[in-house]
């Protein structure tokens, strides 16, 4: 495991108590606002000492408060990045990345090159912050932490700041990050979106303590997180390859359960992604239908139903090896008599799945 964490503290009447282990890759912190998540990450940062504990990333203790072990903040190689990029406004771009390499002392392995390429900077580096957009000036704030070579990249809710067309700009950069740069991230946010498309594990956090961990598929497709979610965000992750390109504008993508049917997703055939399907846009039928505009006509077997206070029901689905959700009405589920084991069909429209929604697999 890259971290693991098991610590204890009080702040106020706030008392955090979180125990979680992830592997490499992205393990994102999920939660509503004052659930902990900046605390977490500011205990492994080193800028909170916590009351009882251990901290180990890579095999090495940063915190054991039993052994009076807390090395500080500079020792750690932890590179942090915050919601603002933080970038000196006095340097230029260039000279910015380079700065803490020339701090730290520390080499980075990616090496300047590496980094302006991975984060599509090239064009970047003579400018000076203030003419940077908001997604830019935090591109260059990631790649100013890269270059300082750290074990692990913390990230507090960073595009929490943004519009939403400078957060679909830096997605796919974060998502090169997570499979090419080879260094695990601790990423803080509350937004299912970024979760769905980022990340690698899901450690979801309610009143300081941990309320469930583990993948980010299986949890995203747990009836169970959507009072965590949020309803409207209800949805399950699918990793899909890119089958086929058609005259008509159609990029048909296979994935264990099938075919799946979508507007024209600039990729080239054979790449893996990542596509997020929301529980609201999946219809249901007990027979397959006939004579509809809908593409995409699943073979699911129901798995379990979560009924809620209001009229809506949450329907987990299998779909070949993947998970599905569908959203529907308390009388459509008792219309059809869905119950856990029966055999149906998903419906879904082509266009309802988003291009934002749909982002590069964990493998490519």
């Amino acid at each position: 495991m890259s971290l693991s964490v098991d610590i204890s503290h009080a702040l106020g009447d706030f008392r955090l108590d979180v125990r979680f282990e992830a592997p490499d890759g992205v393990t994102v912190l999920f939660g509503r606002s004052g659930s902990g998540k900046t605390s977490v990450v500011n205990a492994v940062a080193g800028l909170l000492t916590p009351d009882q504990g251990r901290i180990e990333v890579a095999g090495r203790v940063l915190f054991d408060r039993s052994q009076r072990i807390s090395v500080p903040v500079h020792r750690r190689r932890m590179g942090y990045v915050f919601q603002e990029g933080r970038l000196f406004p006095h340097l230029t771009v260039r000279q910015n990345l380079l700065y803490a390499r020339r701090v730290t002392g520390r080499k980075s392995q990616e090496g300047l090159a590496r980094v302006v390429d991975l984060l599509g900077l090239g064009a970047l580096l003579d400018r000076q912050p203030g003419a940077l957009s908001g997604g830019e000036a935090q591109r260059v704030a990631i790649g100013r932490a890269l270059l300082a070579d750290p074990v692990m990249l913390l990230m507090d809710e960073p595009l929490a700041a943004l519009d939403g067309a400078r957060k679909a700009e830096i997605l796919p950069y974060l998502e090169r990050l997570r499979t090419e740069a080879g260094v695990p991230i601790l990423y803080v946010s509350h937004n299912v979106s970024e979760v769905a498309r980022l990340a690698t594990q899901v450690v979801v956090l309610e009143e300081g303590r941990v309320l469930q961990a583990g993948p980010a598929g299986r949890l995203l497709a747990d009836p169970g997180m959507v009072r965590v979610m949020g309803v409207r965000d209800a949805g399950a992750v699918i990793e899909a390859r890119v089958l086929r390109h058609s005259d008509d504008g159609v990029t048909d993508l296979q994935f264990s359960g099938g075919v799946l049917c979508l507007p024209e997703v600039e990729a080239t055939v054979g790449s893996e992604l990542r596509v997020r399907i929301l529980a609201q846009d999946v219809m249901l039928a007990v027979e397959r239908p006939r004579g509809i505009s809908a593409l995409n006509i699943l073979p699911v077997q129901v798995l379990a139903l979560r009924r809620g206070d209001g009229p809506g029901v949450i329907v987990q689905l299998r779909a070949g090896n993947d998970t599905l959700l569908a959203r529907i009405t308390r009388r459509s589920a008792d219309t059809l008599n869905l119950q856990p084991g029966k055999a149906c069909f998903a419906v879904l429209k082509s266009v309802a799945v988003a291009q934002t929604d749909i982002g590069l697999g964990l493998h490519t």
